[in-house]
């Protein structure tokens, strides 16, 4: 199977690529930035060329499968809209184009559902009502994508909740506070963050590259959007002091407000509480996270070194 994998560059996109490429894949990237150890890599911007371009190139490859792992997680409204929205449009409609149209997985994200209600995991079947910029502008994506399915595209969402571990960039709270606590090189040091009162949902990426992976080979794709979670609510403070613990470092963590143009603001604006029902991707799929949160936290410190 020959598979195309879109902003292998970035976090879930990288995770995707390794993952492909232990199975024997044989994997094309596509990406804006460069690509050194994939010499078949395209360069392309999905916010930003034609789509007639997009539908070239994705006749030039000639895939069976695409993962789209590109997008936006923070930034100011009309980038979020360029990469998210835009940048899916142009994709599927170069697809749908096509003379032949390969299998469509695309990462979602949980931003789209907006505030849960506590205690109860939220399935597939509740309302979005995303709260900020970020998660309306993926739930576009994913309106997108559907359309493209009634029109033909074989295609699912992939909807990840909190990806962590080794990569996690300094957008996502664990990459930033994995940065900080390397710079808290005195003892005692303070490191300020956001509000740790919320529960988030913590998913290991290589848990979620297992997940794309497993829509790619799945015969049968019977449902629109899956969650792909831990499926495990997990308080912010309690996952900031597991990677304090994991990192040895005697450094204090305090909450502080966030600003409000912090990318921990703009992916989860007025979202206390979110945890994942994750049952429909294990039926789906075979699908379920291998990895807990102290595995992915130890990883993230060992490879932000």
């Amino acid at each position: 199977m020959r598979l195309l994998v879109i902003g292998a560059t970035g976090f879930l996109g990288a995770h995707v690529l390794h993952r492909a490429r232990a199975a024997g894949m044989d994997v094309i990237t596509a990406g804006r930035s460069e690509l050194p150890d994939s010499p078949r890599h395209q360069l392309v911007d999905l916010a930003a060329d034609d789509p007639g371009r997009i539908a070239g190139m994705l006749a030039e490859v000639a895939p069976d499968a695409v993962v789209n792992c590109a997008g936006a997680t923070a930034g100011r409204p009309d980038v979020l809209v360029a990469a998210n929205v835009n940048g899916t449009y142009a994709l599927v409609k170069a697809m749908l184009e096509g003379a032949r149209r390969p299998r469509l997985v695309h990462l979602g994200s949980a931003a789209e559902y907006g505030r849960g209600e506590p205690g109860v995991p939220v399935t597939e079947l509740a309302q979005p009502r995303p709260a900020g910029m970020y998660g309306a502008t993926k739930l576009a994506g994913t309106r997108l994508v559907d359309l493209a399915a009634a029109a033909g595209l074989e295609a699912v969402v992939l909807r990840v909740f909190n990806p962590v571990g080794p990569g996690a960039p300094q957008t996502s709270l664990p990459g930033r506070l994995a940065a900080e606590l390397r710079r808290a090189l005195t003892p005692g040091t303070d490191v300020r963050l956001g509000s740790l009162d919320a529960v988030r949902d913590f998913v290991d990426a290589r848990d979620v590259a297992d997940a794309a992976f497993a829509a790619v080979a799945a015969t049968a794709l019977p449902h629109p959007v899956l969650n792909i979670g831990s499926g495990r609510g997990v308080p912010v403070r309690a996952m900031a002091q597991a990677l304090l613990a994991a990192s040895g470092r005697d450094a204090v963590v305090r909450a502080d407000a966030a600003p409000a143009d912090s990318p921990d603001s703009a992916r989860s604006a007025d979202i206390p509480w979110q945890q994942a029902d994750i049952t429909r991707a294990a039926e789906d799929l075979g699908w379920s996270p291998r990895r807990d949160l102290a595995t992915s936290l130890a990883d993230l410190w060992k490879a932000s070194a």
